[in-house]
């Protein structure tokens, strides 16, 4: 695992010494995605500047030093991530003539490039992967990511200059960069509390598609290829879906599957674990890994003092039953506090998925141990385990039978209670027995949500912090119109598929596995995701939806899958999520900070956001009566963020 970074100055002029000063400067930025050995490659012919920062995973010697040229002399490579199938695709290359120097994955996938062209060799990848590939004899640079979007890639055009690389704050720390923020995409984070693809905060720079290549010649000039669509295979699955499957043949199918997926990624020359959070994801992954390992495998886990939050006890339940070298950390306020101040420095694009804090924190105890980490994210989208797909499942053919105004009057008789209202009402009440954890806050969902006039607007209702986020953007007119139609482009009939498609699009590469890369570079752990293995997700599409929810409970096949390894009544219980109590610290610990970040004279001088909604819901959330903490969140990491990369 490893970062790079890059510019192409078109106009040149710069000599070679400047060129390496300036890649230098930007590469150490990101020296925390790779502390091991760092390398840069300049032309000053072209104005082409290309810094590494690598993490030794797979042959820790000299021979996997970045950037890379290929024996032919005519590619450079630098790449960050991990290629599964690099011994198969070695023995393919060496049977057709290449020789190779070392054993690193890299000089596969870079010699795979030249043998194979760049969307053939992509096309035989399994892996999680991000690159940029110069070829000095058709001046081209082709920018890669891999299918899923595990790995990130920021691209575009500051100042006549090209900038590509693994994060954006190197870009900041060009002497030439100017910041300017986009609208249209402060608007979508507002929404959703992250930036989506293509999108980044920055005007005129773009995360690249997963499972997408970008070629950009010296003109400037740049062409878009996908060598694998996800909105492509779910059509060709949905085709290919057999009627007449038999349950057991499906169980052991992907019993295997995922046992190889997880085997691919055990493979490491360093020490490897596991976050395990207790759940059917994470749990599912740990008992596979034990069951290929003749030692106890390392596991880690966090929890929270907060009895509704902690999932810690559950997690050490399932290590004892598979006998893992288990590890957990019980995080206090304080702990959480001494965070929070370096989230925008690891975080440089703004970004408020608050199980950030406990990503980070899990990550930082399992590199004490560990250089690699196995994560079970992927499961709910895959394989239908968010709460919305069986709400949406449920509730909206529900609703398209009351009329419109019926449910608007129930959506206003809900809010006319406050949640902390709601919360006491139903104390007690068998039916809500064990889910009464922010409960009034979901009634207040419901009531949102209720005013829905068709699926889209139900999704969109569903996962929105702030709705309309143009009321809180300043000079915004809902520039993202446009965003949203792509989104919800869709031939798919089925309302839960196309909730999952929608979150695979968007959700997983630019919140979970955000995330998870962020917090896990921050600390130099590399984190592997083997429910997300490309063969893992064609699978799962194949799949009737009986087989992912059934009597109201989703992931129906995976949950089949684990019940082989683990006792159902050790993972059996309602889904928590990677939660924090965001909710009361911000009414405690955390309020001097935040009350810096929103006072209404700091947000009137910046001119950006308006403060009258943002105020608003501060002094309700202080009050008690609501928890608005997501969306509060949202703002206090846009305003972190802004303080420290914007100036």
């Amino acid at each position: 695992m490893c970062g790079f970074i890059g510019f192409l100055d078109r106009q040149g002029g710069k000599t070679q010494a400047e060129l390496v000063h300036t890649i230098e400067q930007m590469t150490a930025m990101i020296s925390h995605r790779g502390p091991d050995s760092k390398g840069v490659w300049c032309d000053e012919n072209i104005g082409l500047a290309i810094g590494h920062q690598r993490l030794s995973i797979i042959d820790l010697t000299d021979a996997g030093h970045q950037p890379m040229i290929s024996a032919s002399e005519r590619f450079v490579i630098a790449y960050n991530g991990e290629i599964y199938n690099a011994v198969e695709l070695r023995e393919e290359l060496t049977a057709i003539g290449v020789k190779f120097r070392g054993g690193a994955d890299t000089e596969v996938l870079l010699e795979a490039c030249a043998a194979f062209g760049v969307l053939a060799a992509c096309q035989r990848l399994n892996g999680m992967f991000a690159f940029v590939l110069w070829d000095r004899q058709e001046n081209t640079l082709s920018l890669v990511r891999d299918r899923l979007g595990k790995k990130p890639l920021y691209w575009g055009f500051n100042q006549e200059i090209l900038f590509f690389g693994s994060q954006l704050k190197s870009f900041v720390t060009h002497p030439n960069w100017q910041s300017e923020i986009d609208k249209e995409a402060l608007d979508l984070y507002f929404r959703f509390n992250y930036v989506p693809s293509p999108y980044s905060i920055f005007k005129d720079i773009h995360k690249l598609n997963p499972g997408s290549i970008i070629t950009i010649n010296r003109l400037g000039e740049s062409q878009e290829t996908y060598y694998w669509n996800i909105r492509n295979v779910v059509e060709e699955a949905v085709e290919k879906r057999n009627p007449k499957y038999i349950e057991t043949e499906l169980v052991e199918e992907l019993d295997i599957l995922l046992g190889d997926a997880v085997k691919r990624r055990m493979i490491a020359d360093v020490p490897l674990g596991a976050f395990l959070s207790g759940g059917i994801d994470s749990s599912t992954v740990v008992a596979l890994m034990q069951k290929q390992s003749s030692q106890s495998i390392k596991t880690f886990s966090v929890g929270f003092y907060e009895k509704n939050y902690n999932e810690a006890k559950e997690a050490a339940l399932v290590a004892k039953h598979l006998g893992t070298n288990h590890h957990e950390l019980y995080l206090e306020v304080d702990e959480v506090r001494k965070v929070i101040p370096d989230i925008p420095e690891w975080c440089d694009e703004p970004f408020a998925d608050v199980s950030q804090i406990p990503t980070f924190l899990v990550s930082q105890l399992a590199r004490q141990h560990v250089a690699v980490a196995l994560s079970g994210d992927g499961g709910d989208e895959l394989f239908a385990g968010y709460n919305r797909y069986r709400v949406g499942r449920s509730l909206w053919p529900w609703m398209r039978r009351i009329p419109q105004w019926a449910r608007s009057a129930g959506s206003y008789g809900i809010q006319r209670f406050s949640p902390r209202t709601w919360d006491k009402l139903v104390k007690g009440m068998s039916m809500f027995e064990g889910k009464q954890r922010l409960l009034g806050d979901k009634f207040y969902k419901f009531s949102e949500v209720l005013k829905a006039t068709n699926q889209d607007q139900f999704y969109r209702l569903l996962i929105s912090q702030w709705d309309p986020p143009a009321s809180l953007v300043l000079g915004n007119h809902n520039l993202s119109e446009h965003y949203w139609k792509e989104l919800e482009k869709s031939t798919l009939s089925d309302f839960v598929e196309k909730m999952q498609l929608m979150d695979t699009l968007s959700y997983l590469p630019d919140d979970i596995l955000t995330k998870v890369d962020r917090a896990s570079m921050a600390v130099s752990l590399e984190a592997r995701v083997p429910l997300l293995d490309h063969r893992v997700v064609e699978f799962a599409w194949q799949l009737p939806m009986d087989m992912k929810i059934r009597q109201g409970q989703g992931k129906w096949l995976l949950r089949q899958v684990l019940n082989r390894y683990v006792p159902r009544h050790l993972t059996e219980r309602p889904k928590m999520g990677f939660a924090v109590p965001i909710d009361s610290w911000l009414r405690g610990p955390l309020r001097e900070w935040a009350e810096h970040l929103l006072s209404e004279e700091r947000l009137k001088n910046e001119g950006i956001l308006n403060p009258i909604p943002i105020r608003q819901k501060w002094q309700e959330h202080l009050s008690g009566r609501y928890n608005w903490q997501y969306p509060l969140w949202g703002v206090l990491m846009f305003q972190a963020w802004k303080e420290r990369w914007v100036w």
